[in-house]
């Protein structure tokens, strides 16, 4: 089964309170769903139109639980408290068997 991919690159950062609040509630229910961590804010170089900003990529063991751990009611909180405190690409990709 092909894992499941959180892709986040951040084009700004207006309110870091708001992201604070929302990491502390999207942490949770990231690993509630599944999901671990495998990069988050260190250094990027960015090539072609890429962001060179806050990247942060996080495993999930398919894509249905990516998905699912992005719709979890856990998870909303969470983007609720972000509201309009960042601009960001966020995508879930599936991987490669």
């Amino acid at each position: 089964m092909a894992k499941g991919y959180w892709v986040s690159v951040y084009r700004t950062i207006s309110d870091p309170e708001k992201l604070a609040a929302y990491n502390k509630l999207a942490g949770p229910a990231v690993r509630a769903g599944g999901g671990r961590v495998l990069a988050r804010g260190g250094r990027v170089v960015a090539h072609d139109a890429g962001i060179a900003e806050r990247t942060v990529l996080i495993e999930f063991d398919s894509f249905e639980l990516a998905v699912a751990a992005h719709e979890s009611e856990a998870y909303q909180e969470a983007l609720l408290a972000l509201s309009d405190g960042v601009e960001r690409d966020f995508r879930i990709i599936e991987g490669i068997d």
